[in-house]
């Protein structure tokens, strides 16, 4: 790191101690350095923290993951260090370097870090700054930017211009294609985050999405978008438009990973609530009866102990005919009893 002319040896003495508080061979001496960053950088001042102190960290770190951990935490709150708003994209370079290292845990703290940050650009800012930050670690080579990259459009997404959206969704699609499952995986736990975000017009885009990662060979990421899909059907403002996702749940109830199904059981009240009272009695009870009679115990135990809720949310003018007809003779799950629960929702 080289400084200007004008520092003074006054303003040099924080950087020399940070140097030498990252040059030890205690690991945990040079994280207490890092911590140290916001008082070094109050005694440099907001242009040598920016001009030098942030080129410092983006180029000359490189270190064990509980250093680059701690260096992440700290750049999130670091906006009033380089000068507020109006600068804040300078911190945009390490937080994108550390976006993409190989220790999960520095990743995700980075990337919180970025959407901390996110939310203090100008809106011409996120458009010049920001953004080209997202798809550069979208299309990286290593899958660690790419996973990086899923957990930011939502938080910059609705703050773009129309022609931005159009790019963004776009890139988002392509990394629910993404050759490696463990981008897919990302891609699909922040799916339904994104989609909260999407404007209504655009849901049905995401749609294929959803059935994409339903259908994908790798378990985890089917677990995941499950949760998402739920998260889709409270978005959807028609009864045809909500009805569009319970193929894919339906397929779920049939997954061959009997995780997969738990997840719908796990959800179900959620389901039933972001569906509507006409879609749980057409759609929902058969899916019920489904997982009440599955060839997993502890399936078909998740589902028997969300039967006396998924009851109690039913139309009443339908209640009972459907408690009798459709869900007393599956009372195939040993000590969680359903005449007992379904016999209180009528009143027996």
């Amino acid at each position: 790191m080289v400084l200007s002319q004008t520092t003074t040896d006054n303003s040099l003495f924080p950087i020399v101690e940070l140097i030498d508080g990252l040059k030890n061979d205690d690991v945990q001496l040079r994280v207490d350095s890092i911590k140290k960053l916001s008082t070094f950088a109050l005694a440099l001042g907001v242009e040598h923290t920016r001009n030098e102190l942030i080129p410092f960290l983006t180029n000359g770190i490189y270190d064990e993951g509980e250093v680059l951990l701690a260096l992440a935490e700290q750049l999130g709150s670091f906006t009033p260090l380089v000068g507020g708003s109006e600068y804040v994209h300078c911190l945009l370079p390490p937080l994108e370097g550390l976006a993409t290292v190989e220790e999960k845990d520095v990743r995700d703290k980075a990337v919180d870090s970025l959407r901390k940050i996110c939310v203090e650009h100008n809106s011409e800012d996120l458009e010049t700054h920001f953004v080209p930050v997202v798809k550069r670690l979208a299309i990286g080579d290593w899958f660690s930017s790419r996973t990086s990259a899923c957990g930011l459009f939502s938080e910059c997404y609705p703050r773009l211009s129309v022609a931005t959206k159009a790019e963004l969704r776009s890139y988002f699609r392509s990394l629910c294609q993404d050759d490696n499952p463990r981008v897919r995986m990302v891609a699909a736990e922040k799916l339904g985050e994104f989609a909260k975000v999407v404007e209504v017009e655009y849901l049905e885009y995401l749609i294929p999405m959803f059935q994409v990662l339903a259908q994908d060979g790798q378990e985890s990421v089917r677990l995941l978008a499950v949760e998402a899909c739920i998260s889709l059907a409270g978005l959807l403002q028609q009864k045809d438009e909500k009805i569009r996702v319970m193929p894919i749940l339906c397929q779920a109830t049939e997954d061959k990973s009997w995780r997969v199904r738990y997840m719908v059981v796990d959800h179900f009240i959620d389901l039933q609530k972001a569906v509507g009272p006409e879609i749980t009695k057409t759609n929902l009870v058969p899916i019920l009866q489904s997982l009440l009679n599955d060839v997993k115990e502890e399936v078909r135990a998740a589902a028997a102990r969300k039967v006396d809720e998924f009851c109690q949310n039913m139309d009443p003018s339908v209640k009972e005919k459907i408690i009798m007809n459709n869900i007393l003779p599956y009372d195939k799950v040993g000590p969680y009893s359903l005449y007992v629960c379904s016999a209180k929702m009528v009143g027996r």
